[in-house]
């Protein structure tokens, strides 16, 4: 996944935002984006009744998008050592749809319908037309231990492949701790660098660039970004997820060389930026090389 920050983008690109024109406009103007802020997006569908706490549930320890960061000079969060709360991340997942039955997997692909696409960062000047995305909503298992159905809008090329790779994590039991829409606030909150949605589609420029990321055609998957940060030089994404940056570390939701994650992305011709050397971005798998 690649995300990039409103203050270093926003001198040198207009701001135009994540409906859609039939055609990529000859000089893109991707909106400057703050990477993982956390505003909170809206649900989907309401869940009427939760499943009762059990003893595997963790404490809710941490309110994520609580405090927002002091920012750099290049308009992302001040690098932060990590809370002792999550150096071993392993928040509970606020359900937004119904958890699938029996916890069993179950994906569905279809048209985005106008009310997602309104919630969405899609809007006429992204280089995809919303007729070439489509919503998934896939079953995952949280870091609480119970089965989940989430939310993400992918290009339709790589739609079916992309709830295949979701099946196999489930069925390997790797957990996410949310996978959900991005909403537009969430582009121009300000960083509060403890986000973790595993997500694709987000129109967006790549980060410190001004050219659209592989995200904005929704060809790219950015997952358990927290346990999974991005770096480069002395920039960490998440600003607060320094603690994963020791990879010898083992903890869940980490994705790591030749594991089952990596397996199931290459599987469908997907590459991983964590086999980068930089930036390093070993939360995003990528459809186009990017």
């Amino acid at each position: 996944m690649r995300r990039t920050a409103t203050a270093a983008c926003g001198a040198v690109m207009a701001l135009t935002l994540a409906a859609c024109t039939s055609e990529v406009p000859q000089t893109p103007q991707p909106v400057a984006a703050t990477p993982f802020s956390t505003a909170v997006a809206k649900p989907p569908a309401p869940v009427t009744s939760a499943p009762p706490a059990t003893s595997s549930a963790p404490a809710v320890t941490w309110q994520v998008g609580a405090r927002p960061l002091p920012l750099r000079p290049d308009g992302f969060g001040e690098i932060e050592p990590t809370p002792p709360e999550l150096v071993n991340r392993a928040l509970p997942t606020k359900d937004l749809l119904p958890p699938p039955e029996n916890d069993r997997y179950q994906a569905t692909v279809s048209a985005v319908s106008a009310d997602v696409l309104a919630r969405s960062t899609w809007q006429p000047a992204c280089p995809v037309k919303a007729g070439d995305l489509r919503y998934l909503t896939m079953s995952f298992w949280g870091f609480d231990g119970r089965a989940h159905t989430g939310e993400m809008l992918v290009n339709a090329k790589g739609a079916a492949r992309i709830t295949q790779v979701f099946g196999q994590l489930f069925a390997a039991r790797f957990p996410l701790e949310e996978m959900r829409v991005t909403s537009p606030e969430e582009l121009t909150a300000p960083p509060t660098g403890d986000g973790n949605n595993t997500s694709a589609f987000v129109c967006r420029p790549a980060r410190g660039q001004t050219s659209w990321s592989a995200h904005a055609y929704g060809l790219a998957v950015d997952v358990n970004p927290f346990c999974n940060p991005y770096t480069q030089g002395d920039l960490v994404l998440p600003e607060l997820a320094s603690a994963y940056l020791d990879r010898s570390r083992r903890r869940p939701g980490m994705v790591l060389a030749g594991d089952a994650t990596v397996r199931a992305f290459a599987a469908i011709g997907w590459s991983w930026g964590g086999a980068w050397t930089s930036p390093k971005d070993r939360m995003h798998f990528t459809g186009n090389g990017h």
